[in-house]
């Protein structure tokens, strides 16, 4: 394809036209057929093995050789951290449930209302005793709806720590994804508690300079003292890199 230079450019000194020239080069290039050398798209005789392009052979061999597979973009930001809480989050509220669905067992099967010291009359007792077992009914089939609402909520949550940012998502019936700018994070705690020892799990607590979420908890996870140690090291790159001092 000829290039229509302008009028002033075909008056310049020939070495800037040439210059000029140079530019326009086509920088794509291809495998050679025979040798596999890289070499421009557009050429016709490979510099390396002296082989002919334009041949039947070569346009054969191109024909036969399997298309170069792209190779996958690989991300600036590597994964530092990702999961989900852990279920032995929930050691502490099974143990509540348990105790809580113990008093309504006692509360269903114990016979109050045959006390000789309510001194109730049949038709008294037999009302009591149906507002009995409804209500220890009652009592089991909302703990158990709570400890399940708790489980589902704590598996919805999904957390996703790179060099620059911290992304999660939660939420049942309204899924919600936010991200924290690494560089916003001011201070951070490790939460340990007696069962999050025994069952290996931790909390870690993020204080920021964000409007949206000031406060941010990595609820029961595991790994979480290496959870807080990469925070602490990406958060203070992230303020090297961008140049951001917090003032206490």
């Amino acid at each position: 394809m000829a290039v229509r230079w302008p009028k002033v450019l075909l008056k310049t000194d020939p070495a800037v036209r040439y210059i000029l020239e140079m530019t326009l080069i086509d920088l794509r290039t291809k495998p050679c057929p025979f040798c596999a050398e890289t070499i421009q798209s557009r050429a016709v005789k490979c510099r390396f093995c002296g082989e002919f392009l334009n041949t039947a052979k070569a346009r054969k061999l191109q024909q036969e050789s399997p298309p170069v597979p792209e190779q996958p973009v690989e991300e600036e930001d590597g994964v530092l951290f990702e999961g989900r809480p852990s279920l032995w989050g929930l050691a502490p509220a099974v143990v509540k449930s348990l105790v809580i669905l113990l008093l309504a067992v006692l509360v269903a099967k114990l016979h109050i209302e045959d006390l000789p010291i309510l001194k109730l009359a049949p038709a008294q007792q037999a009302v009591a005793e149906r507002y009995r077992l409804i209500v220890g009914l009652g009592i089991a089939l909302a703990v158990l709806a709570v400890l399940l609402i708790k489980t589902i909520r704590l598996k919805m949550t999904y957390y996703h720590v790179s060099p620059d940012r911290i992304e999660w998502s939660r939420g049942i019936l309204d899924r919600r994804v936010d991200n924290l700018d690494m560089f916003r994070v001011i201070d951070l705690k490790l939460r340990r508690t007696v069962f999050d020892c025994i069952f290996g799990i931790g909390s870690v607590a993020l204080i920021t300079t964000d409007k949206t979420d000031p406060q941010f908890v990595f609820e029961k996870v595991r790994d979480s003292r290496r959870l807080y140690d990469v925070i602490k090291k990406a958060s203070l790159e992230a303020d090297r890199r961008t140049g951001v001092v917090h003032l206490e």
